[in-house]
């Protein structure tokens, strides 16, 4: 069937265009989008991609249209949060309950899906979505192993920042700190997915969540959702970490911003105390390049930890029903985080907004 989606043809700007979907085969879902979160990780297609042509988007709910052989659990109207790491139940990352690195996401940067073929076709060349999603297409093909059924009451428009930005924040806070009651917290970088740590941080009992970003929204924000202080430099908060904890720094120090550097983690390092650990949540433009440079006898006289987190350290279908419950009983914010819509035509105008800081999380919303 034909389709339109927003396509990088290779670094540059997105091109919205018409694309060929396939039917499902085994184990497939045909998915008709609803709403895609434009998350940042998107953006380092722009400059870096394991395979062009790739359509984008990885954070997105819809609704099924038709399944493939053997799905028996999923069926034509059902909806689904369609999540960026399969979970493919049974490796050993699945049986050890740490389906976010399901052995199935070797293969989320080509878009090729599990069963060895790609779902788009692009003037006669075959394409995969991004993390195996393709959300930036109005009607995508998907693993059975990248959906989570979710209950048709709760808005699709909300359900999709469960894709990534809200488990990947909360997590970040609540698993890999993991943050504990009456900790100084520090989240560097409070956008889409720093915001959601910073209410993972408020939820998990800190004493003091300090926001640090450049942007004044960002940071007013922010304190809407849990954070104490908010400052615009890791400077300023490398200060107040010290003056919170009584002298000895940050117990979590969690780094959510959409590019990182030594320069930034060496910052966010900083705020650091005795014993505490720095998350690292964001991601470089460059699969390969140096992003960490700390001072390793400093790290091991006063035993901190560096702790790498993958979608917040959840499980998919364990965590997003759960945070949707929270959501639901007025425990965990999700409106007000989507600052605008845009249509699948104004996709470059929403990142732009993001690079300019006027937006937390910008949505696509799909027209059928």
């Amino acid at each position: 069937m034909k389709t339109h989606g927003a396509v990088l043809r290779g670094p540059g700007d997105w091109e919205v265009v018409e694309l060929d979907v396939r039917d499902p085969g085994p184990g497939e879902v045909l998915v008709d989008m609803a709403f895609a979160g434009l998350c940042h990780s998107d953006e380092h297609l722009r400059v870096e991609s394991a395979r062009y042509p790739i359509v984008g988007g990885h954070e997105g709910a819809g609704v099924v249209r038709a399944v493939g052989e053997g799905v028996s659990d999923l069926a034509p109207g059902d909806h689904v949060v369609t999540t960026f790491l399969p979970a493919c139940g049974h490796c050993r990352w699945c049986a050890s309950g740490r389906s976010n690195l399901c052995d199935l996401g070797a293969t989320i940067t080509s878009g090729l899906l599990p069963g060895g073929q790609f779902p788009f076709t692009l003037d006669g060349e075959p394409l995969g979505g991004f993390c195996i999603v393709g959300a930036f297409a109005q009607t995508t093909l998907v693993s059975r192993y990248s959906c989570v059924k979710i209950d048709a009451h709760h808005p699709l428009e909300v359900a999709a920042l469960m894709a990534c930005s809200v488990p990947t924040g909360w997590g970040s806070a609540v698993n890999a700190g993991p943050v504990r009651q009456g900790d100084v917290v520090v989240v560097v970088g409070t956008g889409g997915v720093g915001c959601n740590a910073v209410q993972g941080a408020a939820m998990a009992g800190a004493g003091h969540v300090v926001a640090v970003d450049p942007v004044e929204f960002r940071r007013e924000f922010a304190r809407t959702v849990g954070a104490t202080h908010a400052v615009a430099t890791a400077a300023e908060a490398q200060g107040l970490a010290r003056e919170l904890s009584r002298g000895t720094g940050a117990d979590v120090v969690i780094l959510t911003t959409g590019v990182t550097s030594p320069e930034i983690t060496g910052g966010a390092y900083s705020c650091l105390g005795k014993g505490g650990t720095l998350v690292l949540t964001g991601l470089s433009d460059h699969t390969m390049e140096t992003t960490v440079a700390l001072p390793g006898n400093i790290t091991t006289v006063y035993e901190q930890r560096v702790q790498g987190a993958l979608y917040g350290m959840c499980n998919a279908h364990r965590d997003v029903p759960r945070l949707l419950r929270l959501y639901e009983d007025g425990k965990l914010e999700l409106d007000s985080l989507i600052t605008k819509r845009y249509s699948l035509e104004q996709v470059n105008e929403g990142y732009q907004d993001q690079r300019d800081g006027t937006i937390i999380r910008g949505v696509l919303e799909h027209q059928h």
